[in-house]
């Protein structure tokens, strides 16, 4: 345990070691959520107007549960994975007595601890600026399913990232493209990073709610604003396990083809 304390440590300190990714990372966020936010405050400007099932209470607390789930979700120094095995790295850690997921799960732990900091700041100072109507949750079991919810969520990225990182086994200089297309492009539109899934027609929604993605940003926030009844509650939080479990043991499994194939490039 003590080890992982150490890694949780030097993680911290690399982050502010690479100073200038960090505020380029947190400056996208804040860009990204601010547009959202002009866009949606002026769908809803003047009256009392529902749209899509929101109001301008729900769609502002939305936006800002963005920020704050992301934080907890998308920061993750996992996407160094696929770089590691493309120059060889990876052989370093593999020769030394630690388990190779839990280092990068706690150096995910580490990004995702410093990034939630400085969420909950940008959070604080929209709503200082911008005053947006929020809406505060206090069932105690939603909240408790909203917690349950993001954990299963940073489990099923993390798994999503090693997947798509195993790439670089076989094609190492396409791994960058891969991340780029699943993690920036489908994961923040599938995800409800830019806007909530139900704004698709329901036959849409059906389909994109069995897949991963709505359950990294989308679901969460749903829960915290109490939209979904028991059973789809239920249901939502089953398939989050069932994407979370499948993900992990498909991913031991092309990890362990990877490595048999692995050539150490680079080192």
């Amino acid at each position: 345990m003590k080890k992982f304390f150490s890694i949780f440590n030097i993680s911290i300190t690399q982050e502010f070691a690479y100073r200038l990714n960090f505020i380029m990372w947190r400056v996208r966020n804040v860009l990204t959520i601010l547009l959202v936010f002009f866009l949606w405050d002026s769908v809803f400007l003047g009256g009392e107007r529902v749209l899509f099932g929101y109001d301008r209470a729900s769609i502002m607390t939305y936006i800002l549960g963005v920020v704050f789930v992301k934080a907890f979700v998308l920061s993750a120094r996992a996407v160094d994975v696929s770089g590691e095995i493309a120059n060889g790295d990876i052989i370093n850690l593999l020769l030394k007595p630690i388990n190779y997921f839990k280092y990068w799960l706690t150096r995910d732990i580490a990004s995702k601890v410093l990034n939630l900091m400085f969420a909950t700041v940008e959070i604080l100072l929209l709503y200082f600026f911008f005053r947006p109507e929020f809406f505060l949750q206090s069932n105690p079991v939603l909240i408790a399913a909203f917690v349950l919810s993001i954990l299963l969520a940073m489990f099923i990225f993390f798994n999503l990232l090693f997947i798509i990182s195993s790439v670089s086994f076989w094609t190492p200089e396409f791994s960058w493209g891969a991340q780029f297309l699943i993690i920036v492009v489908i994961t923040e539109f599938l995800s409800g990073s830019m806007f909530p899934i139900d704004v698709f027609p329901e036959s849409i929604s059906r389909i994109l709610n069995l897949t991963p993605f709505p359950y990294l940003i989308f679901f969460p926030i749903q829960v915290y604003l109490g939209k979904i009844s028991q059973s789809e509650l239920l249901f939502g939080l089953s398939i989050s396990a069932f994407w979370a479990v499948a993900l992990y043991f498909f991913m031991k499994f092309i990890w362990g083809i990877g490595l048999k194939n692995y050539q150490a490039y680079g080192r």
